[in-house]
C-alpha cells in the first residue's frame, strides 16, 4: 500500500510539476522541526527519566538479593533432602539390625529353652508312674531334648557338654520305666482266659514308649520286640491246636467214605436219600441242603464254642469255618496292632506277622491236608475253597495282605484232593453195570445224586466261577447222560425207554432250575434232552389210537407235494375208514392216553405237561387230516369244536 502512495504521491508531484528538490528541502525541515520538539520534550522529562533511571537500578539491586536469597535457600533445600536420605538409611541399616536382634533373641531363647533341663521334667521322669499324663507330655520333652543334643554333637557344640549328662541319665531312667512297663503289659498276654483285644489296646495308647526306645536304644527295642513276638505265637499256636483239636470232636461220627461214591450201587431199599440211620450221624453226601448258608448269613456267624456244642455235631466245612474265621479275626487284629505299635511296612510288616502267626499258620495248613487225604466229599472241599476265597477278599477289605500265602496254600491243598475225588465219582458213573439195577422207568437214584450234587456244585460256584470245575461238571454230566442212555436201553420198547428217559431228564432239570440260574450250560442240555425225547414219546403214545390216521396224513401230504391229485383221490375208501374208526374210538383213546401217561411218570406236573403235548398234537394231526379228506368224507368227520370240548376236560391245574 505504501508503494502505491508513493506512487500516487510521486504522481501527484508530477501531475502538479512540483519541484523535487524544493519538495525535498521541504521535507528535511519538517524533520528537523520533529527532531526539535523531541529534543525539547526529552529536555523536559530528563528529571523523569533520570528518576526512571534511579528506580531501576534499585530494582536491579532488589531482583540481585532477591536471586541471592533464593540460591540460598535452594543450598539449604538440597542439604535437607540429604539428610532426609542419610536417615532413610540409618532408618533402614537400624530396622535390619533390631530384626536381627529379634532373630537371634528368639533362637537363643528358643535355644536355651531347649537346652536347659527344668525340674519338672527331672521330677516327673524320675517319680511319675508311665501311664500318668504328666510322663508322657515331659517324655516327648526329653525326646526332643535327646535329638537336639544329637544333632547338636555333630557340630560339635559347646553347650552340648554342659546338659549331655544330666539327660543321659534321665533317658536311662525313662527307658528303664518304660521296658519295665511294656514287659509287663506283653507277660498279660500269658495269663490263662486273656482277652488278647484288652492289653493290645493299652499298648496302643502309649505307642510312643517303643519310638521313645527305638529312637535312643535298639537293643531294648528289639528285647521287647522278641518277647512280643515270642510270646504270642506261643498263645496263638497253643490257643489254635487246642480249639481245633477241641473242634475235631463235634464232627459227624460217620464220615464220608470211598463207597459212598455217585455211581456206588446203594443196597437200601428206598437209597441212599431216603436212609434216615445212615445219615443221622453223617453229613449229606450229594445234596447241599442248608450246608451252603456258611457262605452266606453264617460266613461271619460266631465262631463255635466246643464245650457248649458237645451234643451237636457239625460237617466239616462247618468246623472249618469256624476255625478259618477265628483265624481271621485274631490274624488281622494282629497285623494292624504290629505295623501300628511296632511301626513296621511292606516286607518288615509281613516279616513280624510272619515270626507270629507261622507256626499256627503252619499248623492250620497241616490239619487241613491231614483231613483232606481221606476226605471222600466233595461237596465240603469245595465249600471250603469257597470260604477261603471269600475270606481273602475279607482280608483285604480290612487292608491285611499278609494271609494271601497261607489262603493259596489251603487252595493247594485242597484243589487236587477235589479234582481227584470228583474224577473218581465220575468213574464210579462210568463203571456202573446197568444190568444189575432193577427195571423200573422211574428216575435212578444215580441221576438224583448227579442232579443234586452238579445243582450243588453250580449254584456255589456262581460267585466264583473256575475253569477247572466247569471242566469236571462237563465230564460228569457227559458220563451221566450215557449212563441213562444205557439204563434206557435195557427196556425192550421204545416206548419204556422213552418214560424211562422223560422221568430221569425231568427229574435233574427240576433240581437244576431250582438251585441254580435257569441259563446255566448244565440246564440247557438237559432242557434240550427232554424236548426231544417228549416229542417222540408223543408219536409213540399216538401211534397205537391214531396211527392209521397220522400214516395216511403223512403219505397223503407226500401226494400233494408232488401234485398227485389223482392219487389222492383214490384214497377216498380209506380215508372213509378211517374216519369211521376215529368217530367210534376217539373219546375212548383220550381216556386211555390220560390213564396212561399219568400213571407213566411220578410228577403229575410232567405227567399232565405231557399230556397236553400229546393232545396239542393230535389236535394239530386232526386239522391236517381235515384238509386231506374229500368233501364226503369230511361230512362224516367229527366236528373239531367237539373234540376241543372234550380235550379241554383233560386240562389239569398243575
Amino acid at each position: 500500500m505504501a508503494d502505491q502512495l508513493d506512487d500516487k504521491e510521486i504522481q501527484e508531484i508530477l501531475k502538479t510539476g512540483t519541484d523535487l528538490r524544493q519538495y525535498s528541502r521541504q521535507i528535511e525541515k519538517e524533520f528537523k522541526d520533529v527532531e526539535n520538539k523531541s529534543i525539547e520534550d526529552y529536555i523536559k522529562e530528563s528529571q523523569n527519566i533520570a528518576n526512571l533511571h534511579n528506580q531501576i537500578g534499585d530494582c536491579d539491586t532488589i531482583l540481585e538479593r532477591m536471586e541471592s536469597m533464593l540460591l540460598n535457600f535452594q543450598n539449604v533445600l538440597c542439604n535437607i533432602s540429604s539428610e532426609i536420605t542419610n536417615l532413610q538409611k540409618k532408618s533402614v541399616s537400624m530396622s535390619v539390625q533390631l530384626t536381627n536382634r529379634q532373630s537371634i533373641r528368639a533362637q537363643l531363647s528358643q535355644f536355651i529353652e531347649d537346652m536347659a533341663i527344668p525340674e519338672e521334667l527331672i521330677n516327673t521322669i524320675m517319680e511319675t508312674a508311665v501311664t500318668e499324663k504328666d510322663f508322657i507330655t515331659q517324655l516327648n520333652q526329653l525326646n526332643h531334648k535327646l535329638n537336639l543334643v544329637k544333632e547338636l554333637s555333630f557340630k560339635e557344640s559347646k553347650s552340648v557338654d554342659d546338659v549331655k549328662d544330666v539327660l543321659i541319665k534321665l533317658k536311662i531312667k525313662a527307658m528303664s520305666k518304660i521296658r519295665v512297663y511294656l514287659l509287663e503289659q506283653i507277660y498279660k498276654f500269658r495269663k490263662p482266659m486273656t482277652n488278647y483285644q484288652v492289653p493290645q489296646n493299652t499298648m496302643l495308647k502309649h505307642k510312643f514308649f517303643f519310638e521313645f526306645i527305638l529312637m535312643n536304644e535298639r537293643q531294648v527295642a528289639q528285647e521287647i520286640y522278641s518277647e512280643y513276638v515270642d510270646t504270642m505265637s506261643k498263645i496263638y499256636y497253643s490257643y489254635f491246636k487246642s480249639y481245633s483239636s477241641r473242634l475235631a470232636g463235634l464232627k459227624f461220627e460217620d464220615a464220608v467214605a470211598k463207597d459212598d461214591l455217585m455211581g456206588i450201587e446203594d443196597t437200601g431199599k428206598s437209597g441212599i436219600f431216603s436212609k434216615a440211620s445212615a445219615l443221622r450221624n453223617k453229613s449229606t453226601i450229594f445234596t447241599i441242603g442248608s450246608r451252603g448258608d456258611i457262605l452266606n448269613q453264617q460266613l461271619e456267624a460266631p465262631i463255635l464254642v466246643p464245650h457248649a456244642q458237645q451234643k451237636n455235631r457239625y460237617s466239616y466245612e462247618a468246623l472249618f469255618r469256624s476255625k478259618q474265621y477265628a483265624l481271621v479275626d485274631n490274624a488281622c487284629r494282629e497285623y494292624l496292632f504290629g505295623t501300628e505299635f511296632f511301626m513296621v511296612r511292606g516286607t518288615q510288616a509281613q516279616d513280624l506277622f510272619n515270626q507270629i502267626m507261622g507256626k499256627t499258620m503252619t499248623l492250620m495248613i497241616k490239619n487241613v491236608e491231614t483231613y483232606i487225604q481221606d476226605c471222600y466229599d466233595t461237596i465240603a472241599m469245595f465249600l471250603c475253597v469257597q470260604l477261603i476265597l471269600r475270606y481273602q477278599i475279607m482280608c483285604h477289605k480290612r487292608c491285611v495282605p499278609a494271609l494271601d500265602k497261607y489262603w493259596d496254600s489251603l487252595q493247594a491243598a485242597i484243589w487236587p484232593r477235589f479234582e481227584q475225588v470228583f474224577r473218581m465219582n465220575t468213574q464210579s458213573v462210568r463203571e456202573c453195570d446197568p444190568t444189575k439195577f432193577s427195571k423200573e422207568t422211574g428216575p435212578h437214584y444215580i441221576t438224583r445224586r448227579y442232579a443234586e450234587f452238579s445243582a450243588a456244585i453250580v449254584g456255589i460256584s456262581e460267585h466264583f466261577p473256575n475253569e477247572l470245575v466247569s471242566r469236571l461238571l462237563l465230564e460228569l454230566q457227559n458220563e451221566v447222560e450215557c449212563f441213562i442212555l444205557r439204563m434206557a436201553a435195557i427196556f425192550q420198547t421204545r416206548k419204556e425207554q422213552l418214560i424211562y428217559l422223560i422221568n430221569n431228564y425231568d427229574l435233574v432239570l427240576g433240581i437244576l432250575m431250582e438251585h441254580t440260574r435257569d441259563n446255566s450250560k448244565e440246564a440247557e442240555a438237559f432242557r434240550e434232552q427232554l424236548t426231544n425225547r417228549s416229542t417222540e414219546y408223543v408219536e409213540e403214545i399216538l401211534a397205537p389210537h391214531f396211527g392209521g390216521m397220522i400214516q395216511f396224513i403223512k403219505e397223503c401230504e407226500q401226494m400233494v407235494e408232488k401234485e398227485q391229485m389223482d392219487e389222492l383221490r383214490r384214497q377216498e375208501r380209506r380215508s372213509l375208514a378211517i374216519v369211521a374208526q376215529f368217530t367210534a374210538n376217539w373219546k375212548k383213546s383220550l381216556e386211555e392216553l390220560n390213564r396212561e401217561v399219568l400213571l407213566s411218570f411220578p410228577s403229575l406236573v410232567t405227567g399232565s405237561s405231557l399230556l397236553q403235548l400229546a393232545l396239542a398234537s393230535l389236535v394239530q394231526y386232526y386239522q391236517r387230516f381235515h384238509k386231506l379228506l374229500t368233501p364226503n368224507a369230511r361230512m362224516q368227520l367229527t366236528n373239531i369244536h367237539v373234540i376241543m370240548v372234550e380235550i379241554k376236560k383233560y386240562k389239569s391245574n398243575y
